[in-house]
């Protein structure tokens, strides 16, 4: 598929000279998704068996075989165009699966969504960044709200492993986190939303560049003032620990903060017969690999679940020569906001208390990431009553603090919000986790998360 310039001569829309794509040459994408023996049901570890349809039926008002858990809860509209539609948020899923896109490099995956939502009569803004986009449905007039719903459009650096007919086609990257679905459940709300006979308020879609590198995209949604005028925001992230027909939710840190650290040290280097007249910098870096974490641990409250890992270390070649310099990397998480703010200054210090009595040199590089997320309670009442609403009472389930980092945190410093988990396990075979080359993902958690987003926006409209 060519990529499409993102700065269209009309706002929203892909540019219709040069390299844009021809609406024939998006159709030919999607039948390529749904041609028969692609299109396939879920079964132990995702798609397992064709279910003999072509693209003739979609929009025909042929009920797609992947099941809707939620059909016939309405309303009626939604039920309506989730039957003639149904087959094409799975291939919307499989195609941007097929085609994925590293951070802030979603040039394609843009242009897609904006020619969908444009077909629909919805004009999208792409973002100033040139990736990513918003699209707003419905009016707020005075006295109405305006309600976000979020999702991520990008990939992670990793090849696939599942051998799924729909696998990335691009060496290297692929949709290990499931955002693929995320954006095909967006897109699958925006679209049925847009065919509501008429909306009590203003519902903005927001498609994010760059959750997967920190600080994260969310920032340059903000940049653009693309959530000034938001009431509340909502998002879903696939669960692979839930069984499809799940959602799991919770009030207060979902996520944590999660910063990276650097620690590079010097020294003047020498011979390992003689440690006595330099500076033992492996020596240095052990002191720091196991001292550091033990200090955090009595100088934080451990109530804040706040985790020091570290990931790489790197230094010397030689078994009888003390090394000049050497790195020390790895991540640093809590769950509480308070506690963020005060780390930076408090892991220098440890640092520099370990380090000064073995006469090393150190730079500290300590990256601040993203904050942690932090579901405000009113809107997860909302969001658990949508989800309800959407597919069951059943439906709604617990989901514990992660330690774990998502940019939707900036969000919600800004307005309130909730982020839930979106179960997409099959419930057959072991679970296949996320950030992982063989994660996969039942297709019916798109319906679901399609319901839950719909009904979650109309009560929070109401509300």
């Amino acid at each position: 598929m060519t990529v499409v310039d993102s700065r269209g001569s009309e706002p929203g829309r892909p540019s219709n000279s040069g390299s844009a794509v021809e609406e024939a040459d998006w159709d030919a994408a999607e039948r390529s998704a749904v041609a028969q023996g692609t299109l396939v049901a879920p079964g132990v570890d995702g798609p397992s068996g064709p279910i003999g349809s072509t693209m003739s039926s979609v929009g025909s008002g042929v009920e797609s075989s992947v099941a809707d858990l939620g059909a016939g809860r309405g309303p009626s509209w939604l039920d309506a165009w989730l039957k003639a539609h149904g087959q094409q948020i799975v291939a919307w899923r499989r195609h941007i699966h097929a085609h994925p896109e590293l951070s802030r490099a979603e040039h394609e995956t843009t242009a897609f969504l904006a020619e969908r939502l444009s077909r629909a009569g919805l004009r999208p803004r792409i973002l100033p960044v040139g990736t990513g986009l918003i699209c707003d449905i419905g009016t707020a007039r005075p006295g109405q709200r305006t309600v976000a719903l979020r999702a991520d459009i990008d990939a992670l650096p990793l090849s696939e492993n599942t051998g799924l007919p729909f696998s990335s086609t691009v060496d290297g990257v692929a949709h290990a986190c499931g955002h693929d679905a995320h954006t095909a459940v967006a897109l699958g709300a925006a679209l049925a939303l847009a065919a509501a006979p008429e909306l009590p308020g203003r519902v903005r879609m927001v498609f994010q560049p760059a959750e997967e590198v920190m600080p994260g995209g969310a920032l340059d949604v903000l940049a653009s003032g693309a959530l000034d005028d938001v009431d509340r925001i909502f998002g879903l992230h696939c669960d692979p620990r839930l069984s499809v027909g799940k959602i799991g939710t919770r009030v207060g840190p979902i996520t944590s903060a999660s910063d990276l650290l650097e620690l590079r040290l010097t020294s003047p280097g020498g011979h390992t017969s003689r440690p006595h007249l330099t500076a033992d910098l492996v020596h240095a870096l052990g002191s720091v690999i196991t001292g550091l974490p033990t200090l955090l641990s009595r100088r934080v409250d451990p109530r804040t679940g706040t985790v020091l890992t570290w990931g790489a270390v790197h230094a010397g070649e030689a078994p009888n020569a003390i090394p000049q310099d050497g790195v020390l990397s790895g991540t640093l998480r809590t769950s509480d906001r308070d506690t963020w703010a005060k780390l930076e200054p408090l892991v220098h210090e440890l640092v520099h208390s370990l380090l000064s009595p073995l006469g090393v040199g150190f730079d500290l590089q300590h990256r601040r990431g993203v904050p942690p997320v932090v579901n405000d309670e009113e809107s997860t009442a909302l969001f658990q009553a949508g989800i309800a609403a959407a597919v069951g009472e059943d439906a709604v389930t617990s989901t514990p603090q992660s330690s774990g980092g998502e940019d939707f945190g900036w969000y919600l410093e800004h307005v309130p919000g909730s982020f839930a988990r979106l179960g997409v396990h099959s419930g057959v075979g072991r679970v296949k986790d996320l950030h992982q080359p063989t994660f996969a993902l039942d297709e019916r958690s798109l319906f679901v998360g399609v319901r839950a987003m719909v009904h979650t926006a109309l009560l929070s409209l109401q509300h």
